[in-house]
């Protein structure tokens, strides 16, 4: 199961433009009220009973893209109102996630920030079935199925993240070196890393960097790799990609695990700060790299998106990456009287008018039309070179976690081999065979 993403672009920003200014929606239309008969007494329009929400989320400073949702959400229902709760980040929000809601403490909404857990929610029947908002809508909105169970739906994503190559035009500049052309395998990333590294790396300076977690080698092979499949307990086909990695680390064109680790070292200020020319990562660094710029947190300089590398040509036109869809559920220990305000916020979030407020801020939304990529390229900041356009618009965006009961204990035992493979404490074979036994002992239907 796959999402595929094609979007054109070509449409006038004038449309995004009307669209934002006259704050049109795409979950609910506001009739004209009738004009009443001459001498008939008008009958006064109803005044919705204030409604206050709690919705869970994280690193609300440095991340604008919950606020921005709320907002554009209470303007279009002034009666509405959602509190920010704010909880831990990384992998620690699912652990206290999960603790506040079997301790009856949740908020009354919450956000899925990808599918590793969202079977430990569902079957633990701790999200509401939202199926009748899933009907509002069709091909547009990404990664609806990816929330459904036994034909319902349990949750709306208003996010669908896949990952990119983001180049750094100014130092490629520097090296001499030709920018990405959208047609690179990853011998041709690790050999523009080698170029990069030995015209312009040194100290601290990189040709790329490649982050601690997982999902940085894995996601790509469980993406392109034939026969991948976490659920099989076979996980040989990752070899050439930790090889891979390995060498670069090895050689010194990418800063090292186990130096990224005990510096607690950041992708954005590797990249941001011009400590390595490329950076693969998920798209939603576009909206967090603008956000630095503005508070100096990140360097100004010319920059790109590029397809992430590809296994072979085969995949050119159509390049195979891979991202989960964010959702928010519904807590069904929700008072009552509120699910139907709930509900609303949920068909909002997974139309046009909240995309196009997330497009505005560099947040690729789920839901993808014209208007919303015009929004996105007309962004100050954002590249508008003819490859980031086919990056943003053209690609084969696989899930990194299939839905099951098995995956987040696979992702477990793969977090470790991973951990145990980038540390050079066990070689890739060995901690390879080590998963695969954990697998056979530990992970019960």
């Amino acid at each position: 199961m796959y999402m595929k993403n094609r979007t054109k672009w070509g449409t006038g920003l004038a449309v995004a433009a009307c669209l934002v200014l006259t704050g049109c929606s795409s979950t609910a239309v506001t009739p004209t009220p009738a004009t009443p008969e001459p001498g008939a007494t008008a009958t006064p329009t109803p005044v919705p009973e204030p409604v206050h929400l709690k919705m869970a989320a994280w690193l609300l400073d440095s991340t604008p893209e919950f606020k921005t949702l709320t907002d554009a959400f209470h303007e279009a229902n002034p009666y509405i109102t959602i509190d920010l709760v704010e909880y831990k980040a990384g992998n620690d929000y699912d652990t206290q996630m999960i603790a506040d809601l079997a301790a009856g403490s949740a908020p009354d909404l919450y956000i899925l920030k990808n599918l590793r857990n969202f079977f430990t929610y569902q079957d633990g029947g701790q999200l509401m079935d939202v199926s009748d908002v899933a009907a509002e809508y069709g091909g547009n909105t990404k990664g609806l199925s990816n929330y459904q169970v036994d034909g319902k739906t349990y949750a709306i994503p208003y996010r669908q993240d896949s990952w990119y190559l983001f180049y750094d035009k100014d130092m490629f500049d520097k090296a001499g070196v030709a920018y990405p052309d959208g047609k690179w395998t990853w011998d041709d990333y690790a050999a523009a890393a080698d170029k990069l590294q030995k015209a312009i790396g040194g100290g601290d300076v990189y040709g790329a960097y490649m982050h601690r977690w997982q999902s940085c080698v894995q996601g790509f092979a469980n993406a392109q790799a034939p026969g991948a499949d976490i659920l099989s307990g076979n996980f040989d086909y990752m070899k050439p990609y930790y090889d891979r990695v390995l060498a670069m680390q090895d050689s010194g064109v990418q800063v090292s695990f186990n130096t990224s680790s005990t510096n607690s070292l950041t992708y954005q200020s590797q990249f941001g700060k011009q400590k390595a020319a490329m950076l693969i990562m998920g798209s939603w660094y576009v909206a967090a790299y603008l956000a630095q710029v503005g508070t100096g947190d990140a360097d100004k300089f010319n920059w790109g998106i590029a397809p992430v590398p590809q296994l072979d040509s085969s995949t050119f036109d159509n390049p195979v990456t891979f991202g989960d869809p964010t959702a928010i559920g519904i807590n069904p220990a929700i008072d009552s009287k509120k699910t139907d305000a709930a509900k609303k916020f949920l068909a909002f979030i997974a139309g046009q008018e909240a995309a196009i407020a997330l497009a505005g801020i560099g947040i690729t939304p789920a839901y993808f039309d014209d208007a919303v990529t015009s929004t996105y390229f007309a962004l100050e900041g954002v590249p508008k070179d003819a490859l980031s356009q086919f990056t943003f618009g053209t690609h084969d965006t696989k899930p990194e976690n299939p839905v099951s009961s098995k995956t987040a204990k696979v992702q477990g035992i793969l977090g470790d081999m991973h951990t145990a493979i980038m540390s050079e404490s066990t070689s890739v074979d060995d901690a390879i065979a080590e998963a695969e036994s954990r697998f056979a002992n530990e992970v019960t239907d």
